[in-house]
């Protein structure tokens, strides 16, 4: 059974900096497109950043330049660094996996970790 658990999210001033991780665990030795949404109150989640099956990276231009993607696969766990954070990066963020395609219909979910950046 696949599970994915998020954490590092909380409370950050404006400019400050998050870690999130997400802990996989069930996945198979195959390799997954990894990746990180979130989703702002009464909005549909969108993407923020991936890793696609040949391991480059892509980002939202929101966020390009402030979040870096990685994962460690020895530890299986993907991580979002969060750095110069805004008010406007408050959400709630949520890993995913899946052995083909980055989007919102990808086969596993985290239940998410909630970030809020006070101005």
């Amino acid at each position: 059974q696949v599970q994915l658990v998020e954490s590092g999210g909380g409370s950050v001033e404006s400019g400050g900096s998050l870690r999130l991780s997400c802990a996989a665990s069930g996945l198979t030795d195959s390799s997954y497109c990894m990746a990180w949404f979130r989703q702002f109150p009464g909005k549909s989640r969108e993407g923020v950043a991936h890793i696609d099956l040949d391991g480059s990276v892509h980002y939202a231009d929101s966020v390009k330049g402030r979040f870096t993607i990685s994962q460690d696969k020895t530890k299986n766990t993907l991580y979002l660094q969060m750095n110069d954070v805004k008010p406007e990066d408050t959400a709630w963020y949520y890993c995913a996996a899946d052995p083909l395609v980055v989007g919102l219909d990808m086969a596993y979910w985290g239940r998410g970790t909630q970030v809020t950046v006070s101005s």
